[in-house]
């Protein structure tokens, strides 16, 4: 487990060397501060419309800084041939994998949260409301931005960043295919359940309504577990087959 920590933390000292955080917070403050100065604000409860844009953005910045930090993780560390000195330390590639993984969730908490708090401050002083359920959008952004990394850096044990990007965007265009828990006909004429990435889509409740229940948060959890389980363990077969 320490291995994987300490590949976890580089992740995180690479991205704040990079000055990512940073430019998402500098972002996620100028655009929660021009959100109510939009035209559309003369019309209809500007809260909800304020909550439900908030969210938008913030999956919108948390897509791109995931794909940023995990399409070019591996590809960039074989390149550089940094990734020899690190196994050789007796590292196995599967928590060379995991550590990445977690090093990017780490950074996406850090990025979601600078977006969810700025969100909050700004809506509680425009709107005199203190908007505590963009935690539970938050959450939900957050989750699936684990999912995705997981796919990238999966795809990126056998090519290169572009591709993975490609990729990874068509993920997440299929995966959200259907409903949260959706139901499919199937031959037989009954229902069957499969999880999908629309799971994740709860700003319709959040912005519009009472947020979710903590039975539907337990549930997102599951989902988002067994996703990043099965493509993690995917990626470290793929790994494990690669010729370094």
């Amino acid at each position: 487990m320490r291995a994987v920590l300490a590949i976890a933390g580089s992740v995180v000292a690479d991205a704040l060397r990079r000055k990512v955080v940073y430019i998402v917070f500098a972002f996620a403050a100028f655009m929660a501060i021009a959100i109510p100065r939009l035209p559309s604000y003369g019309v209809g409860v500007v809260e909800a419309v304020f909550r439900e844009v908030s969210l938008a953005l913030m999956y919108v910045v948390a897509m791109v800084v995931a794909l940023s930090l995990s399409a070019n993780r591996v590809p960039s560390e074989v390149e550089r041939r940094t990734v020899y000195n690190i196994l050789g330390r007796d590292v196995r590639r599967w928590q060379y994998l995991f550590g990445s993984w977690l090093g990017v969730l780490a950074v996406m908490a850090g990025v979601v949260a600078s977006f969810t708090v700025v969100s909050i401050g700004v809506g509680g002083y425009t709107y005199h409301v203190l908007m505590w359920r963009l935690w539970q959008g938050a959450l939900a952004i957050w989750l699936e931005t684990g999912v995705v990394s997981a796919f990238a850096i999966m795809i990126s044990t056998v090519t290169g960043p572009v591709p993975v990007t490609v990729a990874s965007l068509g993920f997440l265009f299929v995966a959200h295919l259907g409903g949260g828990l959706t139901q499919a006909e199937s031959a037989g004429g009954r229902n069957t359940f499969y999880p999908t990435m629309e799971t994740f889509n709860i700003i319709n409740p959040v912005a519009h309504g009472s947020g979710v229940s903590f039975g539907y948060i337990a549930l997102m959890l599951v989902v988002s577990a067994a996703w990043t389980g099965a493509l993690l363990g995917m990626g470290a077969l793929l790994f494990e087959r690669k010729d370094l």
